[in-house]
């Protein structure tokens, strides 16, 4: 893999003009496609298959309500007053809404025939009902509606609105995702001491995030892709493709203060970093792609997408970045390193020293890291996680679930669907209402609503607890097993706790199955990489460090409510059910490249002679510096995501920023070298019956004779 990356980078050097406008018509090509063939993005998280999702398919055959956004606008009179009172005003209101662009119906909640008020007529709500689906309401219509709500708001009753009409489709781009950016940009002209090279890196990873995000946008309009996804992608894509150009262009200015010229640096970075790129891409890659095992279809295609994300990045790395470099040349280097050839430091002073610190008290940092993380990790044992999303806090939709849960109870906003088929199903649906009322967790019942046909009837159960509560989720297990033996007919159970009960049930049967098969293709990974037994032992131990830590660390924060106000989070509760399963993946992928990164230069450093303490010492001191760098860039990068993060996002972007700094900075610079002194020698042992292994040699080390034989380029400027 080296020689052919070394042939690579050398072609992207000599061709670099051809190679940048390519990547330039990509781009465009990219966004000329997103403008004409996007569509809009889903926020359904649902399970084809399961009982939640099969009845609402079947409520929606038999009922002929399809899936449209809808409206809540909740109305509650002044102090002392009912709503009859105002039934002028609240009767403008829904004709101002009827008028509405879009808007399909809006219902009274004074009429008679079908009233929607609580038992002392103090609040209600009308039903907004538009011609989309949820996710396609313009802001332009969200904003109309909230016009004719101030109009009745100066009428003097309390007005707000809440349901899916108000979603919002999440982005990307907003002032705390440029913070960190920044950043990321500060972090690499520290690095490299040099503006133009920092920006260079910027501008080349920022590139690839831009065709993976538009070729996301594509996409949208041929299938239905979680909301999340563009975001998630866009922010892995963003962090990797930094630290990615970051290994080459080190690399390359290595090769530079050696004496190479720029052709031979540019294709010994590639051959050579580029190989230990590639090799960390195809981790993370594999490990998006394999949350297919999950079997849920909107998490398969939101770690496919960001896989594909992750490719682009690694394309970008290895030819556009060599290309770049090829026509900067030395300017990368700072003026006083350009003014003559000078040789790699031999001594890093703070770095080595950390080295020799952590080598000579392998025992205690050994055992210290292990304890400080295992500590943190320990709240994992409480975690619980949901579908369910809060409102942000403040807006319209917060205030308006918090007035229907005063009026109607904490139940009214997770309501839970039984949905009954068969020969007369008005009959057994009323007849399994009966004991269905007289649970402890329900409050309401509503009578049988049969189909036209009358092959199917809906009973709605309003439990007493709020739809995010365990005792929710339990009622939905009860209702289950009481119907479960129903006769004459087929019942089913769904409503948004059901489905959240449902995808979590299916994220928990997963999680192990995945974990499993993570751990087993790292061992695999790094037993290739590192013809070794040992080595990936320690990084998988490691890894499972990492994700305990970076878990436990989020359990606490956004289940406990520790620290809260830190990441402007406005309220607690269980996790979103896909952050342990995606924070698993992700961090897999981004912690085999910070063992493949800093463990191969140990392993380059043996193979050369060094013993096992010096080897360490060695390839901490030459890989350290720059793994630092893409920690905090990659950190800097996930932390932006948080403060004003989506829902979803929020809890996702700070697991993966304490995952980033807790593999970097405790697993990466204290628990493996100490690790791996204390193993001595028998760390690089491989057993004589796995010799067959194919060596994949992501030092680069075979370049070393290819070199002699490969003639020296010639250079343009």
């Amino acid at each position: 893999m080296a020689k052919l990356l070394y042939r690579l980078g050398m072609g992207a050097h000599r061709r670099r003009l051809p190679v940048v406008l390519i990547w330039l018509l990509v781009l465009i090509g990219a966004g000329a496609g997103a403008f004409t063939l996007g569509g809009e993005t889903s926020n359904s998280m649902s399970i084809p298959g399961q009982e939640s999702t099969t009845a609402l398919e079947r409520i929606q055959q038999k009922f002929g309500s399809g899936e449209t956004a809808s409206a809540r606008v909740v109305v509650q009179a002044p102090e002392g007053q009912k709503l009859p009172q105002h039934a002028k005003a609240i009767t403008e209101l829904v004709a101002d809404e009827a008028a509405l662009k879009g808007v399909r119906s809006a219902t009274n909640p004074l009429d008679p025939a079908a009233p929607s008020v609580n038992r002392d007529v103090t609040v209600g709500y009308s039903t907004v009902t538009y011609d989309v689906k949820p996710g396609e309401v313009t802001a332009d219509q969200r904003s109309e509606l909230l016009k004719a709500v101030d109009k009745a708001r100066a009428a003097g009753l309390t007005v707000e609105v809440t349901g899916t009409a108000m979603q919002e489709t999440p982005h990307v781009g907003g002032p705390t995702e440029a913070i960190g950016v920044v950043l990321a940009l500060v972090v690499l002209a520290l690095t490299y001491g040099s503006l133009v090279t920092a920006g260079m890196n910027l501008l080349t990873a920022a590139i690839g995030v831009g065709i993976g995000a538009l070729g996301i946008t594509i996409a949208t309009g041929f299938m239905d892709l979680q909301s999340t996804t563009p975001i998630l992608a866009s922010m892995l894509g963003l962090a990797v493709g930094i630290d990615y150009a970051l290994f080459i262009i080190n690399r390359y200015r290595q090769e530079l203060r050696r004496g190479s010229d720029v052709g031979h640096a540019v294709a010994t970075a590639v051959g050579t970093a580029g190989s230990a790129v590639v090799t960390a891409g195809l981790t993370v890659v594999i490990a998006l792609v394999g949350l297919a095992i999950a079997g849920i279809p909107f998490l398969t295609q939101m770690g496919i997408a960001a896989a594909a994300t992750i490719v682009v990045a690694v394309l970008i790395a290895v030819t556009l970045v060599p290309a770049v470099l090829g026509m900067l040349g030395r300017r990368v280097l700072t003026r006083r390193e350009r003014s003559a050839a000078a040789p790699e430091p031999a001594d890093r002073g703070v770095i080595r020293g950390w080295a020799g610190a952590v080598t000579r008290n392998r025992v205690v940092a050994l055992l210290l890291s292990i304890v400080a993380l295992g500590i943190v990790a320990v709240p994992v044992a409480s975690m619980d996680t949901t579908l369910i999303q809060k409102p942000p806090a403040g807006s319209t939709q917060e205030r308006a679930d918090q007035i229907l849960a005063q009026g109607f109870g904490e139940g009214f906003n997770g309501p839970i669907i039984v949905l009954v088929e068969g020969n007369g199903a008005a009959a057994t649906a009323t007849k399994a209402a009966e004991p269905i009322a007289k649970m402890s967790d329900v409050a309401l019942v509503t009578p049988a609503q049969p189909s036209p046909d009358g092959s199917a009837a809906m009973v709605t159960v309003i439990p007493k607890s709020g739809p995010d509560s365990a005792a929710t989720e339990q009622l939905v297990a009860d209702l289950r097993a009481e119907l479960s033996g129903v006769e004459g007919g087929r019942a089913y159970v769904t409503g948004a706790t059901a489905v959240s009960v449902d995808v979590a049930t299916s994220l928990d049967r997963a999680l192990p199955i995945y974990l499993a098969v993570v751990v087993g293709l790292a061992l695999v990974l790094l037993i290739l990489v590192f013809r070794s037994l040992l080595v990936p032992l320690v990084g998988v131990l490691g890894f499972l460090l990492t994700i305990g830590a970076s878990l436990g660390a989020t359990v606490a924060v956004f289940q406990w409510g520790w620290l809260a106000g830190a990441v402007n989070l406005d309220s607690t509760g269980p996790l979103i059910s896909l952050t342990p399963i995606l924070v698993i993946g992700i961090l897999f992928g981004l912690a085999m490249d910070y063992q493949i990164f800093l463990v191969s230069r140990m392993h380059e450093a043996h193979h050369r002679g060094a013993q096992p303490v010096e080897a360490i010492t060695t390839g901490f001191r030459q890989a350290a510096p720059v793994v630092v760098a893409a920690a905090l860039i990659m950190f800097s990068v996930f932390a932006g995501f948080v403060p004003a993060g989506e829902a979803t996002v929020k809890s996702i972007a700070f697991a993966l920023a304490v995952g980033i700094f807790v593999d970097a900075f405790v697993v990466r610079m204290v628990l493996v070298p100490a690790a791996l002194a204390l193993i001595g020698e028998r760390a690089w042992w491989l057993p004589k019956w796995l010799r067959w292994l194919p060596e994949l040699d992501v030092e680069g080390t075979a370049l070393d004779s290819y070199e002699r034989e490969t003639p020296e380029p010639v250079t343009v400027g």
